[in-house]
């Protein structure tokens, strides 16, 4: 068995997601041979880096007009045309004919709607899981030529089937993680309180000096801040407090997330499916792109976190309190539990098995 799982680096979480599934593939299936393809880096190898740099300078500034065409698209016919279809397509040839795969996953939907076209122009029988890395219904995931979708939660699951899926189609496994974040371990019962803050992907934290005062005041707190590649935060951090612990990037999230009392970070959908499967609660930062405020509403609806409604270092008071109220962290944390109880987490096995009867086939 060959599965090709195409993806992109918009931010970390569709290559993160990716990673996550060739994980859980090739515990179950160690003979399958999983290569994970950056389909602009294949394609575009010179100036692929510079689309993601770009990418990253018009999220950042350019969030308004993000989120317009974002809200414009959203409910348009699915089948969207990906651009500059004509050059992506024969790069895309080439990549199959030299994988030759028997199953295609994808994480982004530009790849989604890539191989949809691929399929009807080459070989309509290649089956196409697609595997949605946010918890929003956009039409831009989807395609006539998808034979399968993986997505986040029940609620995505009818808004999809409100689009015309077929219910037979969509499976949920909430949005695919580590398996380090699902293991569960028992925190000491100490006294202390432990926090966790992370920017995501693009490494977007506070900076007001005032609220890291303020953290590393609280009595019986310890505060950990990932800052990813945000090496301003961490050189204004980095051995500053006493009661902070400034990390820069760690693929050891998973150890940081299980044993905090809270998490304060960018409402990303990776991070939040972290935290859901680690069962630790969220506060999100104030979102701006238009995912994160679908994540937010999310959040919010499903009692599994808080939303700060401004800088945090406005909502010092809102993060104090929360921290330090058991019952508040206690009601959270169940909520998580019981939202958990939707997921299948062999719905990738059984996709799997369904497309490809004989999985027998190690990850590239």
């Amino acid at each position: 068995m060959k599965i090709l799982i195409l993806t992109g680096k918009f931010g970390m979480g569709h290559y993160s997601v990716s990673k996550s599934l060739c994980e859980q593939i090739q515990s179950n299936h160690p003979n399958a041979s999983v290569v994970i393809k950056d389909v602009f880096e294949y394609s575009l190898p010179n100036y692929s880096n510079a689309i993601y740099k770009a990418f990253n300078v018009m999220v950042n500034k350019g969030s308004v007009f993000y989120n317009q065409v974002y809200k414009i698209t959203e409910n348009r016919k699915y089948n969207m045309n990906p651009m500059f279809l004509k050059y992506f397509l024969p790069k895309l040839d080439n990549l199959i004919k030299d994988v030759e795969p028997n199953i295609i996953i994808s994480t982004l939907p530009f790849c989604s709607q890539l191989i949809s076209r691929y399929k009807m122009k080459y070989n309509p029988s290649l089956p196409l899981i697609t595997c949605i890395t946010d918890i929003s219904s956009h039409s831009e995931w989807l395609n006539d030529n998808t034979n399968c979708y993986l997505v986040g939660s029940n609620s995505l699951k009818k808004d999809l089937i409100l689009k015309g899926v077929p219910e037979n189609k969509i499976f949920i496994n909430g949005i695919p993680v580590k398996e380090e974040f699902k293991k569960s371990i028992t925190n000491s019962s100490s006294n202390e309180k432990q926090l966790l803050i992370m920017g995501g992907g693009l490494g977007l934290l506070p900076k007001s000096k005032e609220f890291y005062n303020q953290l590393n005041s609280l009595e019986n707190v310890k505060t950990t801040v990932i800052t990813g590649n945000n090496t301003e935060i961490y050189n204004m951090l980095y051995g500053k407090y006493e009661n902070i612990n400034v990390l820069g990037y760690t693929d050891e999230v998973y150890k940081y997330m299980q044993k905090a009392d809270l998490i304060l970070s960018k409402p990303g959908g990776i991070t939040l499916f972290e935290s859901i499967f680690s069962e630790t609660p969220l506060i999100a930062f104030k979102p701006f792109l238009q995912q994160e405020i679908n994540n937010t509403n999310f959040i919010l609806n499903n009692g599994i976190g808080k939303v700060l409604e401004t800088s945090p270092d406005k909502c010092f008071d809102k993060i104090k309190k929360v921290i330090f109220d058991d019952a508040i962290l206690d009601n959270l944390s169940n909520n998580i539990k019981n939202f958990k109880k939707q997921f299948d987490c062999t719905s990738i096995e059984k996709v799997l098995l369904t497309l490809e009867p004989n999985m027998d086939g190690a990850c590239a």
